[in-house]
């Protein structure tokens, strides 16, 4: 065989290097997103309707918050994987759905010497509603309903 049999032996070495490269840049991006995608696993897919000629919404990013519900008992009910709506009472008004379907991600040990009675839930919600359920847990109690 000689020289072109040597040629050959090494055109087939590179391309092998190459889509080792390859499938390893693959497998690092593959990586990458799987941790991404922890935060929102077991969350259902986000609902998504094209419209003609609209370009698709964008894909709301899950957030983890941290939220104190008014009644402990409640939240003792709970287990991470579980569905809740978030719901304030205002004294000024009716009740207001803060989150719907929100996924319970944890649900600490109680504190010791809380004394307004809540207790601590994280949900994993979008990152509007986070800010919805922050801003309400600081003017108003929270209750949640299982979903």
């Amino acid at each position: 065989m000689g020289r072109g049999g040597d040629r050959l032996r090494r055109a087939v070495r590179r391309r092998r290097r190459g889509a080792a490269a390859g499938l390893a840049v693959v497998a690092a991006a593959l990586v990458v997103g799987g941790t991404e995608a922890q935060a929102s696993r077991g969350s259902a897919p986000p609902a998504v309707r094209a419209s003609r000629g609209a370009a698709p919404p964008a894909v709301a990013r899950m957030v983890s918050a941290p939220v104190r519900i008014a009644d402990a008992g409640t939240v003792r009910l709970l287990r991470p994987g579980d569905r809740v709506d978030v719901v304030t009472a205002e004294r000024t008004g009716p009740p207001r759905v803060l989150a719907s379907g929100a996924r319970v991600a944890e649900v600490p040990d109680p504190d010791k010497g809380v004394g307004d009675g809540g207790a601590l839930v994280v949900l994993s919600v979008p990152r509007e509603t986070a800010r919805a359920l922050v801003g309400a847990g600081t003017v108003s109690r929270l209750a949640v309903a299982v979903c």
